[in-house]
């Protein structure tokens, strides 16, 4: 399998996790079906099947993560000499010139990406059309709506 870019950010955030489901709520799960066990008939006792089931997506969840973590590239972006080039993990401030609405976003890897914290994925027609360029250039982004033009202002090594 390729390597999947992850900012070094992304990867303690999943790093703190996965430590956190293997050294709190593995041990934890595991007192509660043992608790569970001990009231005796298995296939009518409800908290044992909860708790059964909160331990397999516990154990799914830290399999999924080590997967990633196993397939990441990471790349810190504050070891990398700003030179105004956007690239992945850089922050860029834009300038909408249709609208003259201002807008910043932070190019991450898949897992990372969340809209709502201007984190967009390398992979979105946005963050394509941007790296690669740097200050002063304009970036022509696809959308549904049409061709939306945008001004690299800023970008940053965060």
């Amino acid at each position: 399998m390729d390597k999947v870019p992850m900012t070094a950010a992304g990867e303690k955030t999943l790093r703190i996790e996965v430590d956190r489901l293997k050294q709190i709520e593995r041990p934890r799960i595991i007192k509660e079906i043992a608790t569970a066990r001990a009231q005796g008939d298995l296939r009518e006792n409800a908290e044992y099947q909860y708790a059964k089931e909160e331990q397999g997506f516990i154990e799914g969840r830290i399999a999924d993560i080590e997967g990633k973590l196993n397939h990441a590239h990471v790349i810190d972006v504050t070891l990398i000499e700003c030179t105004g080039r956007v690239i992945f993990g850089t922050t860029v401030h834009l300038l909408n010139l249709d609208t003259d609405e201002k807008i910043v976003y932070q190019i991450v890897g898949d897992d990372e990406a969340d809209l709502k914290i201007s984190k967009i994925s390398v992979y979105s027609p946005i963050a394509r059309a941007l790296v690669g360029k740097q200050v002063g250039d304009v970036a022509l982004v696809q959308a549904p709506s049409g061709t939306i033009e945008y001004e690299i202002c800023l970008v940053e090594h965060l």
